[in-house]
């Protein structure tokens, strides 16, 4: 069977990396995005220029009708996918507790958790062998800020991404019979534009990586690789588990910073 994988998020940092990997290892990709065109373009051109199949796919996944549009296109244009990697999400807004604004939660839920629930949905209509079809892997991009309740005044981001892993758990239970392995991924710090703060602050980079057991963050790549072992058969017995990218984890005691 040809493999097919959707990536949303596609166009940028761990989505990206996850679409150059997949292409490289014979993938057709659909690169989901949601406003820069320019980026999803410029590397479905990439991704071509390498011998691969690859199309882009404009959609908010936080919008249903747009999430039922975008597996519908990609069915129409490229076949179903026997794989969905669930990369869009956005970090929210630097708030503590007692400045939390109601719009900026319910986008950041939307978004994150919402939109990862209506992928998986649509994913699971398309690939289940008790609807017809051939099963397949979805992995959902999660966050390490879920197993600590996240760093200084990101709590309500990590409440979304605890959201994403407890979700993956029991959406892996129904339809494991289906010939569906759901799992997450929890990245540690990650440069991407997500972490424009670390990237471009050298006094905020050193500080986050003192909390990281590795004294370092990780690149985008090295999230899309262990993305890429859950999709493969050689995670053939893997589902509803979380796979901790995180450098070895937080160090206890050390100093933090306020980014994701």
């Amino acid at each position: 069977m040809d493999k097919l994988l959707l990536v949303t998020g596609g166009s940028r940092g761990i989505g990206a990396a996850t679409c150059r990997r997949a292409a490289a290892s014979g993938y057709s990709v659909a690169v989901n995005y949601r406003s820069d065109a320019d980026a999803a373009n410029a590397l479905v051109a990439e991704l071509k220029s390498t011998g691969a199949d690859a199309e882009a796919f404009m959609a908010d996944v936080s919008c249903e009708e747009e999430v039922i549009e975008l597996f519908s296109s990609v069915v129409d244009r490229l076949g179903v996918p026997t794989a969905v990697v669930n990369s869009a999400g956005i970090a929210g807004k630097h708030m503590d507790v007692v400045e939390f604004d109601a719009t900026v939660l319910q986008e950041l839920m939307q978004i994150n958790v919402v939109g990862t629930m209506l992928c998986c949905r649509e994913a699971a209509r398309h690939m289940s062998t008790a609807r017809g079809g051939d099963g397949g892997s979805i992995v959902n991009v999660s966050s390490m800020a879920a197993t600590i309740g996240g760093r200084p005044g990101h709590c309500a981001y990590a409440a979304s991404k605890a959201a994403v892993d407890a979700f993956t758990v029991g959406f892996a239970k129904e339809v494991g019979a289906q010939g569906i392995r759901v799992n997450t991924v929890r990245p540690g710090v990650t440069l991407t534009d997500m972490t424009s703060e670390v990237k471009a602050n050298a006094t905020v980079r050193s500080a986050v990586e003192a909390t990281i057991a590795m004294n370092r963050v990780a690149c985008a790549d090295e999230i899309a690789a262990p993305v890429m072992w859950l999709l493969s058969s050689e995670a053939s017995f893997v589902s509803g588990a979380h796979l901790d990218a995180s450098g070895g984890g937080f160090v206890i005691g050390a100093s933090t910073a306020s980014v994701d």
